[in-house]
């Protein structure tokens, strides 16, 4: 695992998106893992303008990470509405070649369907991931045991009341969700771990410093794969 901690949530986004703008100038049929959250948005807006400076994105394809049962993906609060707004509307990825957990349909169904469009796909080459102040990644929330592959699970708490400033009130935050699992995940050749924000620093100050991992801090499980890079935003995350 390395880390990189950067100056500002600016350079941090800069910096990953290097990564990834190389990895499709290397590979232009390369497959991405997408994920939501303010996070990594610095880093889509460095995708959009390498693309409008030439990044061709028309052989890319992508997968989500997760999406909120009992949205349509027309909703200003899906998932999919996210990453259109914020990426996918701005390049050139054909739609076809986009894959994003649909959360308006059965959700049994669309967990087993999503889960084999990944794996006969070819290996993810980049997947990107965030924290939430819990170490929950994708939602993957802390638990005794973790879900392998792309399942239904349930919201923690903490994790509703800190996606509750996306919507008009708490109430109407969605209790459920699709996410891929931690081998799901983990299938990746690479993935990039992006982490800004002061109520993040427990989390990170556990997968940066402490020899451990635990299901109860998911993200500390990364310390697992062969290729995992984390780029710490200093300005909001102080752990050191």
């Amino acid at each position: 695992m390395k880390v990189i901690y950067t100056k500002n949530y600016d350079e941090m986004s800069k910096q990953s998106a290097k990564m990834v703008i190389e990895q499709i100038e290397n590979k232009k049929d390369s497959i991405l893992g997408l994920a939501t959250g303010s996070t990594p948005v610095g880093l889509y807006k460095c995708l959009i303008e390498a693309h409008v400076n030439g990044l061709d994105f028309s052989e890319v394809k992508t997968f989500n990470l997760d999406e909120y049962i009992g949205l349509t993906p027309d909703n200003p609060q899906s998932y999919n509405y996210f990453m259109f707004d914020n990426l996918l509307n701005h390049v050139n990825v054909k739609r076809e070649n986009i894959r994003i957990p649909q959360g308006n349909k059965n959700p049994e169904q669309e967990v087993v369907d999503y889960e084999n469009d990944i794996r006969k796909s070819e290996r993810v080459d980049i997947q990107l991931l965030g924290i939430g102040p819990d170490g929950h990644i994708a939602f993957n929330e802390p638990d005794e045991e973790l879900n392998y592959s792309t399942s239904v699970v349930e919201l923690e708490e903490s994790t509703i009341k800190a996606n509750a400033r996306f919507f008009e009130s708490e109430e109407e935050v969605p209790t459920k969700a699709i996410s891929m699992g931690m081998g799901t995940i983990f299938n990746a050749e690479k993935i990039i771990l992006l982490i800004s924000g002061k109520n993040k620093e427990e989390a990170t100050n556990y997968l940066v410093n402490k020899d451990k991992i635990s299901t109860k801090v998911p993200v500390s499980l990364l310390k697992l794969h062969h290729d995992v890079t984390v780029f710490i935003d200093e300005e909001s995350v102080k752990i050191r």
